[in-house]
């Protein structure tokens, strides 16, 4: 792969943990110390202030801004504006002196320096001993932690101890809306109205163009009586007062935080009046840690994958799962997943069609209601994906390669004009929903309304050519490394499932539910002779695959020059940074699975010779610049047998971001790989499929585990798998009893353990 792992973090199997401060890694551990819990998101930066690299992020899900400016378009269908996850209010905001010192990492006498992540809690920790001056050393603890289920609050706990001498410290503790939007290089706040009292303030701002608004409202408790000062200026509130400790006396403050986002047009003064009751009834940080403590356990106890004999990769799974679960729970079906989470500000926080070709597998299998309310999102957005269509001089609808808001954040036209995945990854998600729920309520209402409006897409932006067959032309697929090629192979066979799909739903409604048949025809304006037309582009749709079965990628890839991506130096990673755009495409070098990619989404329907052939040929010109990379041909190389090559693919998926494998893990977190990794282990190495008429389970175990166990909740049935060396122990935990292929054969789930010899 050309890419080695920056080991730093303590390894342990339920703590993420920093011993000694590296200023060279400062904005990384800012991500990898991340807090969220779906509705907003903090990264793990100091709230004292810190002079050195630093993003001091906080973000809300679904609050954006428009880029300051409309590009000059001349062509039809390019993005004209853009739009992105901005850079929210700072609530931590902290300032510590010590006499006439103040408190800066970047240039502070420290040592003890220890950050804490705890994966059983979601409390973040950090320590220190300061020495301001020659006569005094002082003990710092921070403490956060975000409520993960009231989830407008926010805690922050200092607590200093005077270790030698007496210490003379000056506090200010404040709600800062100056926040600066690193990728944009200014500030998209507009103050509205401020409040405080003695030991409380509020303020409420304005995005400049979106006009959202946020109420962000602190409290405090201190160990001890304290004179505040109210401390304002442009766009910030807070407190300012003394503290005065003698030797080994302990000083403690608590900030309780509540921020309100108001999208709906709630006038200011009634979400002063929400925020600022809520504040009133705010809980200790005790009584939430301990719900908090409850919470996770819940998650842990439904979802927590052990590993026994790698305590690296117990870490690292046990962190993806964590941070897959803060970033999206599925709390409100008008949120998505960024491509960063709520953890930085690459990618414009935007959602993009990883979500559902390999972040819903996840939810699928744990959490059901999430998945649903993911494509519940795409539904609600509807609308703007037909405007984007017709933009692009098409009919039906068009989903956008990125977005927030449903409407096309990307201003790459080769991206946002040549990429269909996102329409076909909807269409998929819909049918591997279905698939594992039987939920057809969502689907004769919701979803078949999107597959229509996508399959009306495709055909409209598909053509034929003149030897009859269909196709499409002048397009870029997953491998972004091809620009506007024909017969891309993915999009080709992903549409044409996707018309399929559509016609058999159809005609299932046409014979079940004619009402709904005929009620979703007259909304969608379809009319028969429309959908017998698909059922045809279905037919001649072209893939390119020669006698042994090998896909070409796309028209004419067999013949490009020939590229050895092992020559690449390391310290040219990530090629976007390091190789001009144009050097990229001029060879057959692969950026991300392509052929394999749909070979893995619809596993079942091909043969394992078939996948094979295709992953011995794809996988050494694959580059991996994609997070979801390692991961797909990780879970393609398990079930072909090649054991290494699986885990060692595995490693690199499970722990990017720890190990900051890609060099870029200070611009936030790879969520798709992060949701990835998870799927590593189940539909890799657990052999699960959720593509064919019944759950299928297929273990192998890596040769490094001693054994390894994992919990999935299939239609309304929470299974245990555990797999050793000798044998595979499958357990039905709750519901009814399961009909699975468990190695080929139709096996029965019991309450009684099902015990199979490897």
């Amino acid at each position: 792969m050309g890419k080695i792992a920056d080991m730093y973090y303590t390894v342990d199997p339920w703590l993420v943990s920093e011993k000694g401060f590296e200023k060279s890694r400062s904005e990384v551990s800012e991500s990898i110390f991340s807090l969220a819990n779906e509705y907003m998101g903090v990264r793990g930066y100091f709230e004292e202030g810190y002079s050195g690299e630093t993003l001091i992020g906080s973000y809300f899900n679904g609050v954006y801004e428009n880029s300051p400016q409309e590009n000059h378009v001349k062509y039809k269908g390019i993005v004209a504006r853009s739009h992105f996850m901005v850079n929210a209010v700072d609530w931590l905001y902290t300032r510590i002196w010590c006499g006439d010192t103040s408190l800066d990492l970047a240039n502070a006498e420290i040592d003890n320096f220890e950050r804490h992540l705890d994966l059983r809690t979601g409390i973040l920790i950090r320590s220190f001993h300061w020495k301001p001056n020659k006569e005094t050393k002082v003990k710092i603890i921070f403490k956060r932690m975000l409520n993960m289920e009231e989830v407008t609050q926010g805690y922050q706990n200092i607590s200093i101890e005077t270790l030698e001498g007496d210490a003379d410290l000056t506090i200010l503790m404040g709600i800062d809306f100056n926040t600066i939007h690193k990728g944009e290089g200014r500030n998209f706040w507009k103050e509205q109205e401020k409040n405080s009292n003695h030991f409380s303030a509020s303020m409420i701002a304005e995005t400049s163009t979106t006009k959202q608004k946020v109420y962000a409202g602190f409290s405090i408790v201190a160990s001890k009586s304290l004179d505040t000062r109210i401390v304002e200026r442009d766009k910030f509130i807070g407190f300012e007062f003394n503290v005065k400790l003698k030797e080994k006396e302990v000083f403690e403050v608590e900030r309780r935080v509540t921020m309100i986002v108001n999208k709906t047009g709630i006038d200011e003064r009634n979400l002063s009046q929400i925020g600022s009751q809520a504040l009133k009834l705010q809980l200790s940080s005790n009584v939430v840690c301990e719900r908090n403590r409850i919470h996770w356990k819940n998650v842990w106890d439904q979802e927590d994958i052990q590993i026994e004999g790698d305590t690296r990769n117990q870490q690292g799974i046990r962190y993806c799962i964590f941070q897959l679960h803060q970033t999206y729970y599925g709390q409100n079906p008008n949120h998505n997943i960024g491509a960063k989470g709520l953890t930085g500000e690459a990618y414009g926080g935007l959602a993009f069609w990883d979500t559902e070709t390999c972040c819903l597998p996840f939810y699928l299998l744990t959490n059901l209601s999430a998945a649903k309310n993911l494509l519940e999102f795409r539904y609600y957005t509807l609308p703007q994906a037909k405007e984007r269509a017709k933009q692009l001089d098409c009919e039906g609808a068009c989903y956008p390669i990125a977005t927030l808001n449903g409407h096309e954040a990307c201003d790459l036209w080769q991206h946002a004009s040549l990429q269909f995945q996102p329409s076909t990854g909807v269409a998929y998600g819909i049918w591997h929903y279905v698939n594992v729920s039987h939920d057809k309520e969502f689907l004769y209402s919701h979803g078949i309304e999107i597959l229509i409006e996508v399959s009306r897409f495709l055909v409209s932006r598909g053509a034929w050519s003149t030897n009859g067959e269909f196709g499409f032309f002048g397009v870029m697929g997953p491998d972004e490394f091809q620009m506007m090629v024909n017969h891309n192979a993915y999009t080709n066979y992903m549409a044409k499932r996707t018309l399929e799909y559509t016609l058999e739903v159809l005609e299932e409604m046409k014979t079940i539910d004619r009402i709904s048949f005929q009620s979703t025809l007259a909304k969608c304006g379809l009319i028969e002779k429309e959908y017998q037309n698909w059922q045809e582009c279905a037919e001649k749709m072209v893939v390119l695959k020669d006698e042994n079965g090998l896909i070409e990628q796309h028209d004419g890839f067999f013949k490009l020059p020939e590229l050895d991506i092992h020559s690449i130096p390391v310290d040219e990673f990530p090629l976007y940074d390091h190789w001009s755009y144009d050097r990229i495409y001029r060879n057959n070098m692969i950026k991300q699975p392509d052929v394999l990619m749909f070979l893995f989404l619809y596993n079942q329907s091909f043969g394992i010779a078939e996948k094979q052939i295709n992953y011995e040929f794809y996988e050494p010109k694959t580059i991996h610049e994609s997070s979801l990379s390692p991961s797909i041909h990780s879970i393609l190389a398990s079930e072909l047998g090649k054991e290494q090559e699986a885990y060692q693919f595995f490693e690199f998926a499970t722990r990017m971001d720890l190990d900051n494998f890609n060099r870029n893990t200070r611009e936030g977190l790879h969520t798709t790989s992060i949701a990835s990794a998870w799927m590593n282990i189940v539909y890799g190495f657990g052999g699960v499929r959720t593509d064919g008429k019944e759950l299928i389970l297929s273990p192998t175990i890596p040769e490094k585990w001693k054994s390894y166990t994992f919990k999935i909740t299939y239609q309304k049935r929470l299974i245990q798998v555990k797999v050793d060396r000798m044998t595979v122990k499958i357990s039905l935990l709750k519901g009814d009893i399961l009909k699975a292929q468990i190695y080929n054969e139709l096996t029965e789930i019991t309450n009684i353990a099902l015990v199979i010899d490897r």
